[in-house]
Parts: C-alpha cells; sequence; structure tokens
C-alpha cells in the first residue's frame, strides 16, 4: 500500500506524525489545517492502530465536521482500493465506491467522536446529566430540550418584567442575557457573578435575574447552549469517576480553531486530557496526546468570549515552552495553498502590523496573480455599482466564472442593503450568509415546539407556545391560571394539562379544547419509540390543525410555509438516513444546534454576501471587501483601544486571505449615517498596505489613508505638536522601562492590572496584564494607554 502521508508538506508531515505528548500547530490561513487534522486521525488509526472510540475532535461548525468525517472516510476507501482492487478509487464502478465507503463507515468513522463543543458536549450529558446537582441542588433529566436563543429572549423577559417586576427599559432583557452568558463562559454562577462585579445594585439585579432564569431551566428540563458546556466542566469537577471515565475514553484530543476557545471551553479541554491532575509532573502522555490547531491571527471573536490568549499560552501550560527554533511541542504550518502570491504579500504586510501573535509567513505556493485593485466611489450606491460592474466584466472575459465564484465581504449586516438591491434590480442570484435562518422561522419553531413537548413533557415553554397554536379558543387568561396552578404546586405545567380534572377546574369552557391538545400530545409520547420522527411531524401537523389553518389563509405567504413545513418533514426524512441515531430526540438536538454557515450551499451558483465575521473558513476566487472606512472598518468602538484594533486587523486579514484569485477593496467619499450624508475617511488599514500591490483610482493610497485616528480639526497645529511631543517623550520613557512579573499597570481604558507574562525583549517586548473582571490582555506598551504604578 502506498504511502498515506506522500503527499503532504514536511512541516503538515511533522505534524501529522507527532503520536503522544501534546502538539500546537500555528496553522496560516490556507495552510491545509483540515488537511492535517484529518491525515492525523487516519494515521493514528493506521499507523498507530489508536481504536477510532478513542479520538475526540473537537471542530467549531457541524459543516466542519461532517467535512473532516467525509474526509477520514474518503482516505480510508482510497487506501482500500489500492489495497483490494489495486485501482484508485476515482476508477471503481460506483457501486464499489459506495461499498467501500459503507465499509470504512462501519469500521472507522461511525465511532469517531467528531463535533463542535456544543455537540459533543450535549452527547456526554445525554449520558450523565442526571448525575450533576448545580450549586443548588438543581438537577436535569437526560432527555433535557435545548432552548435556542430566541427560546432564552422570551424567557428573561418573561423574568425581567413579570416574575421581578423589572423595568425593561432600565434593565434591558437583551443585555442582561448577554452578562448571563458572558457568565457562564467564564463559569461564573450567580453569586460568583455578583462577587466579581463588585456586589453593585446592577450586578444584583443581573444575578437575580440569572438566578431565577436557572430555576427556570431546570423546571423546563432545559439547556441554554452555554450549560452545554459549563455542566459537563461542572460535573467533572464534582465527580471525579465520571472525569475518569471520559479521560480514559479519549485518548487523542484534536482541536481546530484553538485561537476561539474561551475559558471553560479551555478547562474542559485541559480536565479531559490532564484527568484535571494540577501536578504538572505528574501528567503521563503515554499513548495519549492533544493536538490544537489555530491562529492567533485569525482570532476575531471576542464578543463570544474566545480568548487567544489561550492559544499563546500553550507552550505554557501544556508544551515545552523553548524558543520557536528549538520547540518539539509546537509546528508552524506557513506554506498557503489558496492565495496568490500578491495576496499573501498583502496580508503578511497587514498583519505583522500587530504584536499580539506568534511570528509566521505566509508564502506562496501559486503565481503571482493579479495587483490588488482598491476603488474610492462616491456614496454606497456609487460601491455597489462598482462591484456590480467587476463582476460582469469578469464573466464576461472570464466564461469559467459563475456567479457563486463571487463574494462581497462587509463589516455589517447593514451594509448589504445597497448590494442586495442592485443584484435584485439585475436579476443576479445572491444569497445572504447569517440572515435568517431556517430553524429560526415561525412556522418550523411552532412545528418543533409540538414535538419538543411530545420528547421532553417538562418543557413548559415548547407547551406555551403551541398549546392555543393554531388558535383553538384557549385564551390567554385560561392560559396564565394553568400556568399559575402549576407555580403554586411546584410542578411542570403539563402535570396540569395531562389530568382532566384539574384542566376541568381551571380551564372553564376551554376545558374541551385543552384535552383535545393535551390527548394529542399524549398520543405521540406513547408512540415516540415506534414511529419516526417524521411520521410523528406528518401527524401532529395534520391532526392540530396547523396545516389545514395554513392552507385556508390561501396567501402566497401560508403556501411558503406549508413548504418550509414539508421541507422540515425532508429533512428528518434525511437525518434518519444519515444517523445511527434516527429518533425524535436525536434530530432535535441536530436541529438546536444547527448554524447558519451549516446550512451555506458551496455548490450554489449565486454571490455571496456576508459579514467578516461570516466569513471565517471561507474561500472564493474573487473577493470584494468593501467599506473599508474609518469608524466603520476599523469600527469607531476600536480606533482608540489598541487591543481591539488589533482584533479589527485581524479581522481584515480574515477578509484579505478569503481570496484565491483576485481581491477588490472598495470605500466611498461619503455615506449615508442614521439619516444624513456623512464624510467618509479611508481605513487606516489601506495605509499598512505595500502600495507596489495595490492598484486605486486615486493618487497615493497612502495619503487618503490615515495610519492611525484622525486628528480632531478644533486641535491647532500648535496643540497637535505638543501633543505629538507629549507621545513621544511618553514613548520614549516606556520603551526605556524594564518590565518584571508582578509590576502594577494602570491603563486608561481596562484600570489597574498585573503584569503576569513577558514576551519578547528590547523594543518587540509585550506584556500580558491581567485586569481584574476582564482577563488576561496581551498588551504592546508602545502604544497602549498606560503606565507602571
Amino acid at each position: 500500500m502506498s504511502d498515506l502521508l506522500a503527499t503532504l508538506n514536511p512541516s503538515q508531515r511533522r505534524a501529522v506524525e507527532h503520536f503522544c505528548g501534546p502538539l500546537l500547530v500555528v496553522a496560516g490561513a490556507g495552510s491545509g489545517k483540515t488537511r492535517a487534522l484529518t491525515f492525523r486521525i487516519a494515521n493514528l488509526i493506521r499507523q498507530h492502530r489508536v481504536d477510532p472510540e478513542n479520538i475526540l475532535a473537537v471542530t467549531f461548525t457541524n459543516k466542519a465536521a461532517r467535512e473532516m468525517k467525509e474526509r477520514v472516510e474518503l482516505l480510508y476507501a482510497q487506501q482500500l482500493a489500492e489495497l483490494h482492487h489495486n485501482k484508485p478509487f476515482t476508477a471503481l464502478p460506483e457501486f464499489e465506491q459506495k461499498k467501500l465507503r459503507s465499509q470504512v463507515y462501519k469500521q472507522v468513522t461511525k465511532h469517531l467522536w467528531i463535533g463542535t463543543f456544543h455537540s459533543l458536549c450535549c452527547r456526554i450529558l445525554r449520558f450523565d446529566i442526571n448525575k450533576y446537582q448545580d450549586e443548588k441542588g438543581r438537577t436535569w433529566q437526560r432527555n433535557f430540550t435545548i432552548f435556542d436563543d430566541s427560546d432564552v429572549q422570551t424567557l428573561i423577559k418573561k423574568i425581567v418584567t413579570q416574575q421581578l417586576n423589572l423595568d425593561d427599559k432600565k434593565f434591558n432583557p437583551r443585555n442582561i442575557r448577554y452578562q448571563i452568558s458572558n457568565a457562564k463562559n467564564l463559569g461564573l454562577s450567580p453569586n460568583d457573578y455578583m462577587r466579581s462585579e463588585g456586589g453593585g445594585y446592577k450586578a444584583k439585579i443581573v444575578a437575580e435575574v440569572y438566578e431565577a432564569y436557572q430555576n427556570s431551566l431546570a423546571a423546563n428540563n432545559a439547556l441554554d447552549f452555554d450549560d452545554l458546556i459549563l455542566i459537563p466542566v461542572r460535573l467533572f469537577q464534582q465527580n471525579e469517576s465520571i472525569l475518569g471515565y471520559w479521560h480514559s475514553q479519549f485518548h487523542h484530543i484534536l482541536v481546530d480553531e484553538y485561537q476561539d476557545t474561551n475559558r471553560i471551553q479551555y478547562d474542559l479541554i485541559r480536565m479531559l486530557s490532564t484527568n484535571n491532575e494540577t501536578n504538572r509532573a505528574a501528567w503521563t502522555w503515554k499513548n495519549r496526546s492533544l493536538f490544537a490547531v489555530g491562529d492567533a491571527d485569525q482570532s476575531i471573536y471576542s464578543f463570544r468570549m474566545a480568548d487567544y490568549t489561550i492559544l499563546l499560552e500553550f507552550q505554557e501550560n501544556f508544551g515545552d515552552g523553548l524558543p520557536d527554533e528549538d520547540t518539539r511541542t509546537m509546528v508552524k504550518l506557513e506554506e498557503n495553498y489558496r492565495s496568490r502570491e500578491n495576496i499573501l504579500k498583502a496580508a503578511n504586510a497587514l498583519i505583522e502590523q500587530n504584536s499580539q501573535r506568534i511570528d509566521k509567513v505566509l508564502k506562496a505556493t501559486r503565481g503571482a496573480g493579479e495587483e490588488i485593485y482598491c476603488h474610492k466611489a462616491d456614496n454606497e450606491n456609487d460601491e455597489a455599482r462598482f462591484v456590480l460592474g467587476q463582476m460582469q466584466g469578469l464573466r464576461r472575459h472570464n466564461p469559467e466564472l459563475d456567479w457563486g465564484d463571487f463574494a462581497i465581504l462587509y463589516r455589517t449586516n447593514a451594509q448589504s442593503r445597497p448590494f442586495e438591491d442592485l443584484l435584485i434590480r439585475n436579476n443576479i442570484p445572491y444569497q445572504v450568509v447569517g440572515g435568517f435562518k431556517f430553524y429560526d422561522r415561525k412556522e418550523i419553531k411552532d412545528a418543533l415546539a409540538y414535538l419538543k413537548a411530545i420528547a421532553n413533557p417538562a418543557d413548559s415553554v415548547s407547551l406555551m407556545r403551541v398549546i392555543n397554536t393554531p388558535k383553538r379558543g384557549i385564551g390567554k387568561t385560561t392560559v396564565d391560571r394553568l400556568n399559575h396552578a402549576a407555580q403554586e404546586l411546584g410542578c411542570p405545567l403539563w402535570e396540569i394539562l395531562n389530568d382532566e380534572t384539574s384542566v376541568a377546574t381551571i380551564g372553564g369552557r376551554a376545558a374541551k379544547k385543552i384535552n383535545q391538545f393535551a390527548s394529542l400530545i399524549r398520543e405521540m409520547q406513547e408512540k415516540i419509540n415506534d414511529m419516526r420522527g417524521a411520521d410523528i411531524l406528518d401527524h401532529v401537523m395534520e391532526h392540530s390543525g396547523y396545516i389545514d389553518t395554513l392552507k385556508m389563509q390561501g396567501t402566497e405567504e401560508a403556501d411558503n410555509r406549508v413548504e418550509n413545513i414539508s421541507e422540515l418533514y425532508n429533512a428528518m426524512l434525511q437525518f434518519a438516513d444519515e444517523n445511527e441515531d434516527a429518533s425524535l430526540g436525536g434530530f432535535l438536538e441536530n436541529a438546536s444546534l444547527a448554524s447558519d454557515l451549516d446550512n451555506l450551499d458551496d455548490e450554489a451558483q449565486q454571490v455571496s454576501l456576508m459579514t467578516l465575521h461570516s466569513a471565517k473558513g471561507l474561500e472564493f476566487p474573487v473577493v470584494f471587501l468593501v467599506g473599508l472606512e474609518q469608524g466603520l472598518f476599523p469600527h469607531q468602538r476600536s480606533i482608540s483601544d489598541p487591543v481591539a484594533l488589533e482584533e479589527e486587523r485581524r479581522l481584515c486579514y480574515v477578509g484579505v486571505t478569503r481570496a484565491q484569485e483576485q481581491l477588490f477593496l472598495s470605500y466611498t467619499r461619503e455615506r449615508y449615517m442614521w439619516g444624513y450624508r456623512e464624510p467618509a475617511v479611508a481605513s487606516q488599514f489601506l495605509a499598512e498596505l505595500p502600495k507596489d500591490l495595490v492598484v486605486t483610482n486615486v493618487r497615493s493610497l497612502q495619503k487618503e489613508a490615515p495610519s492611525q485616528e484622525p486628528k480632531k480639526p478644533s486641535i491647532s497645529q500648535r496643540q497637535r505638536s505638543t501633543k505629538r511631543r507629549e507621545r513621544q517623550t511618553a514613548r520614549a520613557q516606556i520603551l526605556q522601562q524594564k518590565w518584571e512579573v508582578g509590576d502594577r499597570v494602570n491603563h486608561n481604558t481596562f484600570g489597574e492590572g498585573e503584569v503576569t507574562h513577558i514576551f519578547g525583549d528590547g523594543k518587540k517586548v509585550n506584556l500580558a496584564i491581567l485586569f481584574p473582571n476582564l482577563g488576561k490582555k496581551i498588551i504592546d506598551p508602545r502604544v497602549a494607554p498606560m503606565e507602571k504604578i
């Protein structure tokens, strides 16, 4: 049989052949990280005889997990084709290909643990959540429901406005939801959160809502997305035997996009890898490994509590801590197979401006390609016309290009409107990635609520959604009385609905309708183990009157809703065909964890419009990076914050490196903002690109774009000179300072902090500073607005 790893470059091969112990793979954009991950899995099984059940691979999207499984399956099928048929896999008849892939599935990929943090933790909790008890004694059962964002928002708003009688303008439920989510991602309980915030009045209110929210989740036997990771970590902390079981289950752990992990995800990986052993000398890596793949230069999700310093600290936390040129626990993948050389040179020049990174340079494996073109437009409509004109021109001169080869990337969702308007007027097909998800549509949420209520009778939120949907004469007053009775008795709503005596007492004239509804739910609960999930959906939608109600409306919108429910039926059938767990619960779990990017149609021949955050992990032959204006990109909130500005630059770097063949940049002279025409200034990122790589329709791109935040016109030239001298003096003093671990600093934005680590030396020193309540931040003392205290 041929060498499985023959097609890998030396760095990829070194990473893949690593067997035991920790390894950080710094994988630049387009450097083949997915290839390294999949070949490593295949090599562990084939070369080292690792049982597939003992491999855990964590990805950040379900789509990436599917792709990884498919690649592993194809690798093995290709090897078997050569071994048994002495032919390449593609040369075999289609039925032989299917036969080989089926064989590989049964022997290998079926047993691999590959998925997102949320899906894998959910799988663990289906085994063990009944053994968990939180700090207030709350418990959950294995048939728990996963509440999506809208369920959570509804629940928190109800707690704020009804349960606690708070003013939702003063205590915004959405903001409180965000703070609770952040607390969970830091592993904080309600009391921990209040202490971390100093115990003020607002923190006390958030903690009170948080406590009531957890009570409601437990009463509904429900978890939110943050719980899916937090609860396994807490379960492992309180039950050594359960942690020991899962530690012995997963011998080799692979983590993709390691720079996007947060602290609670890091704790999960650390505990599974080390069995929560705090004495590093006692760690044993015999027949065990931790393989983390990531790139600090592509860390763009701090708003989701992602912490790229986790990647920067890998060598200290797990590795040998030696310099890059000597270490045996880090490999850099720098050969780029995606983009033309000119695009990579521009990307390298841009990201070199950042200090918070691991040094690496993307190296081209393809030709120079076209020069980058930067266009200054009069306004956003002119910018859209420029983009459309370029796409049409490229299609005329390159017949092989289709609409699906183009992507328009922007900083905020609102920027899509002029492009959408123009594409619609010109009958050009397009898709907006990150728009309204299939599973967020009303009719789909209604149908899923019926199914959730059947699968988990304690899920009162789902019952409340459908008890009068479609309208069946059960009014709000009646529902409120039923709810109140359940709360007074301390039991789930279903216990009241399922008791005809209670319904007759409380329901009044609506009692008959309530009993009919309860009878339908009860009938399906009794058949949940005998009927396919799709058939349960079909039965419920017909006998609840939901489909008939839509058909009676006779509108195009209603017809579309019926078609969407039909598509949900198809999705359930497809899920049953593709998954060993074809149960209703299995499908509901899959639907709850689906993301918009999982449904992106790579083969669709339509222009893709998306934010830069949504573009992560994708690639397109031709990319238009639009709206490069100071205050828009980089965003206004980030311009005066060195740490935030570096993240904005990483976001720009991600956008640039999505382009394979050609890259277009654009900005405007003025733009409509809040109902007014506002003058625009070219982004400072444009000035950071090598001018020999960029062609523009203005005299000098460097003169157009500021290298820093524009000066306010109210400050005189003399004042500016004075301020410049003051900054230069302050900077000179900082450069001369000697920094030590333990030094205290005062930062203008973050407040007081303590130096915990020092990276580099001389003029290129960077400091890791721990700020209370904010965590660690890597800061360049040359530019940060701070002083030693």
